[in-house]
């Protein structure tokens, strides 16, 4: 310890010697006598996790001048549902169709998922997790999500208004709503999906203030364009102090099913080469394929199968998950 060193500059030290991923389940860290003390954040871990996570604590803070020992003490005081926002900057990019399959691809691997459908003026989760033409019933104030046929909960605005029905609100009003679906009684879920609108509006803000999400992931399609907006949701999402867990690209090719060749209406690689360039991770990259749109439009996500359309969500789920438990993917 450095002489004259303050309470509040040890913690900063001790803090910036942790990678940020399990840094941000600190709740206090102190230094003591060369004791270092962590308490953290732990509720939304399995036993096996919680272990992992115990030793990541230790590891980086043995070498630290000052510290002779590292004790962790885990909370699970409470349970904790984790958010991660789903976002994009512009429409049409595939979005829905990826946050219905990772949230699938999530829950085959043990997680307990639930999908909130923030698009409030164009909801698409209903189909896509086949729970259209369904209500949710309330509790006292609270909204029960509907189980969907793929072990994955799910609350949209498309199950509380009439099929086809243009919602005329403004943007104070679909904030509203979002929290709405979020403050529902998600019961044992540890995770929370939300597909959010395209651009930087109004739900996207009302978001970060009522329910900050964890992490955020990003969706563009390859081309310039797309790749434009897709900078400027993320500067939304730094601005409000969000970490950007990484950027898919999807629609990442096409294989006539005719003739077997592959080729790139919409380029290859852009999302890639943009995510080195801001030294942000790459989750991964899923094509555009008939199966992927076919499957989404009859409410039977390609992650739900075993099939060769599911390995791209399920590459991208393992990478998210490995994310949650504080790891490096």
């Amino acid at each position: 310890m450095n002489e004259g060193e303050n309470p509040a500059a040890i913690e900063a030290r001790l803090r910036a010697a942790m990678p940020e991923q399990i840094e941000r389940r600190v709740q206090s860290v102190r230094l003591a006598n060369g004791r270092a003390i962590i308490v953290a954040d732990a509720g939304d871990l399995r036993p096996q996790e919680r272990e992992v996570l115990e030793v990541a604590y230790k590891q980086a803070l043995a070498d630290l001048e000052g510290v002779e020992e590292v004790r962790v003490a885990l909370t699970a005081d409470r349970k904790r549902i984790r958010i991660i926002a789903i976002g994009s900057g512009k429409g049409g990019v595939g979005k829905s169709t990826l946050t219905s399959n990772i949230a699938v691809a999530l829950a085959k691997s043990g997680h307990k998922v639930g999908v909130i459908d923030g698009d409030i003026y164009g909801p698409s989760q209903p189909k896509l997790l086949a729970t259209e033409n369904r209500k949710p019933e309330a509790q006292g104030d609270k909204l029960i999500p509907l189980e969907s046929p793929h072990g994955v909960k799910v609350l949209s605005m498309g199950h509380l208004v009439a099929p086809g029905k243009a919602l005329a609100w403004r943007g104070p009003m679909a904030g509203k709503a979002l929290g709405q679906l979020v403050d529902a009684d998600w019961g044992d879920t540890d995770l929370l999906l939300i597909d959010l609108p395209p651009g930087t509006g109004d739900v996207q803000i009302s978001m970060m203030a009522d329910s900050k999400p964890d992490g955020a992931v990003l969706v563009s399609t390859p081309q310039d364009l797309a790749l434009i907006d897709a900078a400027r949701a993320g500067q939304l999402f730094e601005q409000g102090e969000v970490p950007i867990i990484g950027l898919v690209e999807n629609m990442a090719g096409y294989e006539c099913p005719h003739c077997g060749e592959v080729s790139d209406p919409f380029g290859h690689g852009g999302v890639e080469k943009f995510a080195k360039a801001l030294e942000i991770p790459f989750l991964g990259r899923v094509p555009l394929t008939l199966d992927i749109r076919q499957s989404g439009d009859a409410g039977k996500p390609p992650a739900a199968s075993d099939g060769e359309s599911a390995e791209p969500f399920n590459a991208i789920a393992k990478r998210l998950a490995a994310w949650l438990r504080g790891e490096e993917f």
